[in-house]
């Protein structure tokens, strides 16, 4: 049974600290039990507040849980292109990149973006972050194919095109290793997927996000 000390006050936090420490207490909740486990309660139980404190913080938790999903990708986004943010990008650095994003380390925030997606069907604030974060990701390797291609590192293509393919095909090899229905090679597997979407004889045709 958990107990509350007895001994010294908690430290006293400015409204600024403690809203970071209840969204800290979120993102690690989300991290290790899924995102459908973000309540007002765990949250409060993990942080070690009322739940009536967090409510005060958070009064929609629909805006909240779009939070906590937008602040995990970010920050895998953020890690992930923080080696392509100079220099010139060859064709072993895009690899390097798909078999990082297909690394099972990661599927904590595949979970993450799995369950985003269904949860989003029911919550606008998560559908819009969701969107939002998807098409960072696209124009974020948009950019690092783009780069590739100016340095002769890979083929020409639409890099636009390119980088949707890709996310698509990363995003479901992902999702499904989440039930164990994924080659043991992983690194064979993105290999395949870099291939396939580098090396078309054929380039493809401008995809637009807004599309029906």
């Amino acid at each position: 049974m958990k107990t509350t000390s007895t001994g010294a006050a908690p430290r006293r936090m400015s409204p600024e600290q403690r809203d970071r420490a209840i969204l800290d207490g979120a993102i690690a909740q989300a991290r290790e039990e899924g995102l459908d486990s973000v309540t007002v309660r765990a949250v409060a139980a993990r942080v070690g507040v009322t739940p009536a404190l967090v409510a005060h913080y958070r009064p929609g938790m629909g805006a909240f849980v779009a939070d906590v999903f937008g602040t995990i990708v970010a920050a895998e986004r953020d890690e992930v292109f923080a080696g392509f943010a100079s220099g010139d990008v060859q064709r072993a650095d895009l690899l390097r990149l798909v078999e990082t994003l297909l690394d099972p380390a990661r599927d904590d925030v595949t979970l993450i973006w799995v369950q985003a997606w269904a949860l989003g069907t029911r919550n606008d604030d998560l559908a819009a972050r969701v969107r939002q974060e998807m098409d960072l990701w696209q124009r974020a390797l948009e950019g690092t194919l783009a780069r590739a291609a100016s340095a002769g590192g890979i083929p020409a293509v639409h890099a636009a095109s390119a980088a949707w393919l890709l996310l698509a095909m990363v995003d479901g090899m992902s999702a499904h290793s989440l039930v164990k229905w994924a080659p043991h090679d992983r690194a064979d597997l993105a290999r395949r997927a870099l291939s396939a979407v580098l090396d078309r004889t054929d380039p493809p045709a401008p995809v637009h996000s807004d599309e029906p």
